[in-house]
């Protein structure tokens, strides 16, 4: 399935992804931004082991997480503990531009945004893996996926290659043997117990970027 064989820690683990999500919400359901980057880590895993198709993500990703990572270990790492504290300090501190890309490009709200959007396609896909029958097509439930979430932030020219990609995904069995869970019951009961935990997650960013009117930053 994958273009080679992959070394155990890069491996995805369904269970890994599950358990960072865990700790995701703070008591007062702040999110912290350490374990939201550690989960998209994992996620990121997901993606590499099905080969080059979600590269275009993929790779994506780990350029937001990096910034992200440089964020968190930075001068002002104590400002970004979590999604909140971070989207107040920057907000207060004029370092979000939202109407243009500006002079801060990689502002850590810019940056988290395109994970968010990223975050709701993976839901909304492996929501369909979870609920679908055993010859459902991946390339079907991919591409609606896509085009409810991700499609409308994208460029024409990138949702072809996307629509392309979807076409050559494998079954919906070798995509349950990539989460290295065990048997299709004991993932779809993983993914039960997972894809509510991202969902709140999400809507919790979802409902804070609103606030802010920074769903549609440049």
């Amino acid at each position: 399935m994958a273009d080679s064989v992959v070394a155990e820690d890069q491996k995805f683990s369904l269970k890994e992804v599950l358990d960072t999500f865990k700790l995701c919400l703070t008591e007062n359901k702040e999110v912290y931004l350490e374990h939201y980057v550690a989960g998209w880590r994992g996620l990121v895993k997901f993606l590499n082991s099905l080969g080059s198709v979600f590269g275009f993500i993929s790779k994506d990703a780990v350029n937001k997480i990096k910034i992200l990572v440089g964020y968190l270990e930075g001068d002002n790492g104590s400002q970004y503990v979590t999604i909140q504290s971070m989207m107040k300090y920057e907000l207060d501190s004029g370092l979000v531009d939202l109407t243009k890309r500006g002079n801060h490009p990689e502002s850590g709200c810019r940056t988290l945004l395109r994970l968010h959007r990223a975050l709701r396609w993976l839901e909304l896909f492996l929501e369909r893996l979870r609920t679908s029958s055993e010859d459902g097509k991946t390339s079907v439930m991919c591409a609606d996926a896509y085009n409810e979430s991700l499609a409308q932030h994208h460029p024409w020219v990138i949702r072809k290659a996307a629509g392309m990609a979807f076409c050559m995904l494998p079954g919906r069995l070798a995509f349950l043997e990539v989460m290295n869970v065990g048997t299709p019951e004991q993932v779809v009961a993983m993914l039960g117990e997972a894809l509510p935990l991202i969902s709140e997650v999400y809507q919790i960013t979802e409902e804070l970027y609103a606030q802010n009117n920074m769903l549609d930053l440049p």
